[in-house]
């Protein structure tokens, strides 16, 4: 939900704030695990020979296919280059 409130603070005297709620956040992390263990599988490898190949450790890759954690895009990009994908690929 996109909402412009206003702010003492700021010049103009409106921010902009964007609101995802914390459902519509685990939905993304969700399906971005689905991928990665779909890609993964498909490639025929271990959790943790994904892991060792994207240099992170092993728990990691984990708890990402569960939607534990809330990945950064540089290890976005590691697991993709991992899983010789495009980073395209995984956030489809």
């Amino acid at each position: 939900m996109l909402t412009l409130v206003g702010c003492k603070d700021c010049r103009l005297g409106i921010v902009l704030h964007t609101k995802i709620s914390n459902m519509a956040k685990k939905a993304i992390s969700i399906k971005f695990g689905e991928k990665v263990r779909e890609i993964r599988m498909s490639k025929r490898l271990s959790q943790e020979e994904l892991a060792d190949l994207a240099f992170v450790h092993r728990t990691y890759i984990g708890m990402i296919e569960r939607a534990e954690k809330n990945i950064t895009l540089v290890n976005i990009e590691k697991i993709a280059l991992a899983l010789n994908v495009n980073i395209i690929e995984l956030l489809k």
